[in-house]
């Protein structure tokens, strides 16, 4: 990258009245960078003497300038305040963004508008807490090592953002105002997913393992309220997962993908503990499937899509619109394999996945891996694509990708010279364990963003066996889910929307920012009802208890039992509008 697109590694913040400064402190010499705080404008200057303000402003370092957002009172910047170094890729280094700050710049908006952004802010609120963001200052990490290897010279001259691939640029929308004003040295990419890495030795040899996650944005949100495939093609919790190993100068990657079942299917959640599976435009399944497998193909080359879920029940029926849509897919490069996790490997058995593996091992074999030699030289590369899912694409996706992962790595590490025709990662003890913790805090990194809590089953990723503890702890988790998708997600969603532009504020004076609640839904409080239910059924127990001091307590026992029944019916036949719904974009009811 050259010189003048180069990013700022160091920055410093100024905080006047009327406007924030950023100051390269990098040592590039570059123009500093002027923010209205009135009106968000912005322009370069020379130095921060220029600015005209007799106070003393407040004075911070940060990382990054993450973007700005346009909306009705005004423009807010967002930018990094902490961040830590997590490692390299490809020899550069990697941070992960710790903390975000949202600066406001609406000063010079009436106070009217204010009011009516004051749902736009508590957003704001929730989208400075998201996890899992990760930039570099040298490298596009939007890309695979082996898309990186394959561009051209004028490509990787162009400023990082240019480089980057939009569906995996997390802040692709907020840096538009940035790009408008051609501010390339600011222009900070960053990337949702994970990044992990360790390193061990191999007898005299020392193997750098590095697994890296990027999530795709196009249908990016939460567990409930993003499933299945749009109009377009585009599915839930698609994430590319890249497993890279560089060893005696050898540089190889392997690349693998999940995503949600490619067809229009919802589970809106209902108060219920599992919500029923709905397909939705049925007839129009195998078009987006094939829209979506056109995509993979162009991106990755042939596909092998795996899917884990139950082949009976409600995972029955999404399993078999999903094979039925890939008749209709034509090629010899699309390829579908139905694997029933459940029924095969239970809850302890995960060593049974060998069975699987079988069934996939041609397709591996035949499109292999990404391979650099130590001349920077590439002697293989990588043809194909497995995409993997089940109904989250988080924990039975996880174990199954991790297996590939070992499988795939060893072949890579026998292709160096390290390994010998029969040697195995789990004969290297401390290797062994480190692999395992890799894919273990992938997967709960990856399981947080869309669920909320860890990977469900990754004790048997983790230690290799299922555990007591494990156990446990899925059922806590799962209790956690529970809650989180019925009683904060709808929020955390529109949060989602909002940062990534797909909810666009319309600004005009009088307009309401976010859609109104109506009928039942204006008062309908979960926990309110519950309170009502609980001290109803306290009133009722304690006046049956007093019957025998006359029928007037039989009576108000009867009313309150009356009451609390009345009002779990209610809840029960209204659970959807009980739960924390998004309003930016309205679900079905």
């Amino acid at each position: 990258m050259e010189g003048r697109h180069k990013l700022h590694s160091g920055l410093r913040l100024w905080e006047f009245p009327d406007q924030y400064v950023i100051e390269p402190t990098d040592g590039s010499g570059s123009s500093c960078l002027d923010i209205s705080r009135l009106d968000g404008s912005m322009k370069l200057i020379d130095q921060v003497a220029e600015c005209n303000s007799l106070r003393v402003p407040k004075i911070r370092s940060i990382y990054g300038v993450v973007g700005m957002l346009k909306l009705l009172a005004g423009s807010y910047l967002l930018v990094v305040t902490e961040s830590e170094s997590v490692g390299s890729f490809m020899g550069h280094p990697i941070f992960k963004i710790n903390s975000l700050k949202v600066l406001p710049c609406d000063q010079n908006s009436p106070d009217e508008q204010k009011k009516m952004e004051t749902d736009f802010s508590r957003l704001l609120s929730v989208a400075e807490r998201t996890t899992g963001l990760y930039f570099s200052y040298e490298v596009n990490l939007t890309l695979s090592a082996q898309r990186l290897h394959d561009l051209g010279d004028e490509s990787k001259s162009l400023p990082l953002w240019r480089q980057a691939e939009p569906r995996f640029l997390w802040n692709n929308y907020m840096l538009e105002v940035l790009i408008d004003n051609k501010l390339d040295q600011f222009l900070l990419p960053v990337i949702q997913g994970s990044f992990h890495s360790f390193q061990t030795a191999i007898g005299r040899d020392i193997v750098d393992i590095t697994l890296i996650a990027r999530r795709c944005t196009r249908r990016n949100g939460t567990r409930m309220w993003r499933r299945g495939a749009d109009p377009d093609g585009y599915v839930a919790n698609f994430v590319e997962t890249e497993q890279i190993v560089r060893m005696n100068g050898y540089t190889s990657s392997f690349v693998q993908v999940r995503g949600s079942m490619p067809f229009m299917w919802e589970q809106i959640v209902d108060l219920t503990y599992k919500p029923k599976f709905e397909i939705v435009q049925p007839e129009e399944a195998a078009r987006i499937a094939e829209r979506h497998f056109l995509d993979l193909r162009k991106k990755y080359g042939s596909v092998l899509a795996v899917d884990l879920v139950n082949k009976h029940g409600g995972e029955g029926r999404l399993s078999e619109k999903f094979a039925g849509a890939m008749q209709h897919i034509t090629g010899d490069d699309a390829r579908y394999l139905h694997f029933d996790f459940h029924r095969i490997c239970g809850h302890i058995h995960f060593e049974r996945l060998s069975i699987l593996y079988e069934q996939m091992e041609d397709f591996l074999e035949k499109n292999g891996y990404f391979l650099l030699n130590e001349k920077g030289e590439k002697m293989k590369q990588q043809l194909g694509i497995v995409r993997t899912n089940c109904i989250d694409c988080l924990d039975r996706t996880n174990v199954t990708q991790s297996m590939i992962g070992r499988k795939i790595l060893e072949l890579q590490l026998k292709r160096i010279g390290v390994f010998g025709a029969e040697e195995a990662i789990s004969s290297h003890l401390n290797f062994d364990e480190c692999y395992k913790i890799l894919w273990a805090n992938h997967g709960d990194d990856i399981s947080i963003q869309y669920s909320g809590t860890p990977a469900l089953k990754g004790d048997f990723v983790r230690y290799g066996q299922r555990t007591v503890l494990g156990v446990l702890k899925d059922g806590w988790n799962a209790l956690a889910r529970y809650y989180l998708n019925n009683f904060a997600d709808g929020t955390k969603q529109d949060a989602i929307d909002l940062v990534q532009g797909h909810y666009i504020v319309a600004v005009r004076r009088g307009m309401a920012p976010v859609s109104r609640k109506g009928g039942l839904e204006a008062v309908a409080n979960f926990p309110v009802a519950l309170t009502v239910i609980l001290i109803s059924l306290w009133f009722a127990t304690v006046s049956v208890k007093q019957v025998g001091c006359g029928y007037r307590h039989l009576f108000f026992s009867l009313v309150w039992a009356g009451i609390s029944v009345a009002v779990t019916a209610l809840v029960r036949a209204n659970g959807r509008i009980f739960c924390n719904r998004p309003r930016l974009h309205k679900p079905r009811s």
